[in-house]
């Protein structure tokens, strides 16, 4: 007797692979944010990382504050903040775009020359973009602009291996309005800096 084929079969195949493929989807994670390494490989976030161990404090030795972050311990000001006075104030990017303006490179000019001065410190370039948009193409986005700020660096003599690129997307608003005017704040490269 040859096989035949049945149509509930294939039914009964077709309503079976919709269900596996249902639940191979699972539910909605949040992405993860991205981080590059100066040889332009993807590397887990610093949030992603194995905790750090406590540190048993002693006469020489002390927990590290929130004022390592902000590098308050490194010799020209708050570093990274963002404001006017900072040697490395956040460079500002238009709308969906990842190329620099003239103000932008003007400031990434004078960033390039505080950090020849400074050959000990290393830079965080973060991207960040405004709340429109989905999550995967504003994390694409804000790589996008952190490497074009990278890349700017390193092109005014700033060695490419002290300048990390980490994209956070619209997932770390520095203004959380939502206008023009807070869209644009947060449509931005911003520097933090360590040693």
């Amino acid at each position: 007797m040859p096989f035949r084929f049945d149509r509930r079969l294939t039914g009964l195949f077709v309503t079976l692979a919709v269900l596996v493929a249902l639940a191979a989807c699972g539910g909605k994670k949040r992405p993860p944010v991205l981080a590059t390494t100066p040889g332009g490989e993807t590397a887990p976030a610093e949030a992603e990382r194995a905790p750090a161990q406590p540190v048993d404090e002693g006469p020489d030795v002390r927990a590290v504050g929130s004022e390592g972050a902000a590098g308050s311990d490194i010799e020209g000001g708050a570093l990274g903040t963002g404001s006017e006075d900072s040697p490395l104030a956040d460079v500002r990017f238009e709308y969906d775009s990842a190329t620099l303006t003239d103000e932008a490179r003007a400031a990434l000019e004078k960033h390039a020359l505080w950090l020849q001065g400074r050959r000990d410190v290393r830079v965080t370039v973060e991207g960040h973009c405004d709340e429109r948009g989905t999550v995967d193409y504003n994390l694409a986005l804000g790589e996008q602009r952190a490497r074009a700020a990278r890349e700017y660096l390193a092109s005014l003599g700033v060695a490419a291996e002290r300048l990390r690129v980490v994209s956070f997307g619209k997932e770390r608003p520095l203004d959380p309005g939502h206008d023009e005017a807070a869209w644009a704040k947060n449509r931005r490269a911003h520097f933090a800096v360590s040693r």
